[in-house]
């Protein structure tokens, strides 16, 4: 591979009161006592969201490295402060209404331009960055990673509750994102001009005033030349977290390979990948998604397989054969969200949800030693 597909990862994270186990809008205290992680830590428009980034990782054996490296900081930080932080796509029962928006024109623009949207927006998502060659190529590999989406969804899966309830779905998130504009899966697009003309066009007319305000599942990012995934629920697993980020990577790597050697890969109607995409909101890896060019529904365990066969001949090319192993472990022990469920199911106590969550955010992450020894609990 002469280009290196480069690689990098986003995450939200809730900001926990260890004992109430609500969420709590510390974010100003949180950024302070991170300052380890420079501009690898971000606020959110709420102040009870945290954001982490990686680096750019060169391969997935530095994404490992970097992610549990930066959420180990941010334990730490959330720690020293008598909180906590959790990753799961929404908070098991904290309400929206209760949030603090943070302040900054950037924050108060938002509010005003989408009401009671924005205030109401409190999910928590990853984004996956993974490094194309060109304009032209990552339109073109944007269209057919399109399909994929929904498999990805369905892996990620974390936010089964909602303001105290049980949703019936496993991404309860996927829905609450669906209220904004210009968000869900995008359509086939002919060409980068196409894609240019497009943007311009709602900068001109004043329905955005710049390419961040298009939140598709993927899109290809204003400023970092890199096709961007964000149809995740945050993953709260670590290894999980790793596991899907490379799935992502190679996925795009093996669609690439094909575009070189004039295979493509066929493309399907939105309307028909969005069909899929409830499925996976809905069941998870417990439902079946359509494989519409056979016309039939498919369990998303087969799916996955043949989704790991379809990429196992660029997994060593990449380094990254063992960072899938976690894909797996998530169909053997459920997603988070099923595991979330069984908790419930076991206590019928979401405050021991979220205790469940934070164990698991928590588990296999690089804590720094001074707060490895001495958890802070109270």
């Amino acid at each position: 591979m002469n280009h290196r597909f480069t690689i990098g990862v986003e995450e939200e994270f809730q900001i926990v009161d260890p004992t109430s186990c609500e969420l709590r809008s510390h974010v100003t205290e949180l950024m302070a006592a991170s300052a380890e992680l420079g501009e690898q830590v971000k606020p959110e428009m709420h102040q009870s969201i945290i954001e982490i980034g990686t680096k750019i990782c060169q391969n997935v054996g530095e994404l490992d490295v970097d992610m549990r490296r930066t959420r180990g900081e941010l334990v730490r930080a959330a720690e020293s402060r008598g909180l906590q932080v959790a990753a799961a796509g929404t908070h098991p029962f904290s309400s929206w209404i209760d949030q603090v928006i943070s302040p900054g024109e950037r924050y108060q623009n938002i509010v005003e331009e989408m009401g009671q949207l924005a205030r109401s927006l409190l999910i928590f998502g990853m984004h996956v960055h993974v490094a194309v060659p060109d304009r032209t190529t990552m339109i073109d590999l944007m269209n057919m990673a399109r399909y994929f989406l929904p498999h990805l969804l369905a892996l990620s899966t974390s936010s089964p509750f909602w303001m105290g309830r049980d949703t019936g779905l496993k991404s309860f998130r996927t829905t609450v994102f669906r209220r904004f504009p210009r968000t869900g899966i995008p359509d086939h697009l002919a060409s980068w001009s196409q894609y240019e003309d497009y943007v311009e066009l709602l900068i001109r007319l004043h329905s955005i005033d710049n390419a961040k305000k298009i939140w598709w599942d993927v899109r290809p990012h204003p400023t970092f030349g890199t096709l961007e995934f964000r149809i995740f629920d945050v993953v709260t697993r670590v290894d999980e977290a790793v596991a899907i980020a490379a799935l992502t990577q190679a996925i795009v790597v093996k669609l690439h390979r094909l575009y070189t050697s004039n295979m493509g890969f066929r493309m399907y109607h939105r309307a028909l990948i969005e069909e899929n995409k409830w499925r996976a909101a809905r069941w998870g890896i417990q439902g079946k998604l359509i494989d519409f060019g056979k016309q039939i529904e498919v369990p998303m365990g087969i799916l996955a397989e043949e989704l790991l066969e379809f990429v196992d001949d660029v997994l060593d090319d990449l380094g990254s054969r063992a960072a899938l192993e976690p894909i797996h472990q998530i169909f053997r022990e459920g997603t988070s969200a099923e595991r979330q469920l069984n908790i419930y199911k076991q206590t019928g106590d979401l405050k021991e949800v979220v205790r469940h969550i934070v164990a698991e955010t928590r588990a296999g992450v690089s804590i720094p030693a001074s707060s490895a020894a001495t958890p802070h609990n109270s």
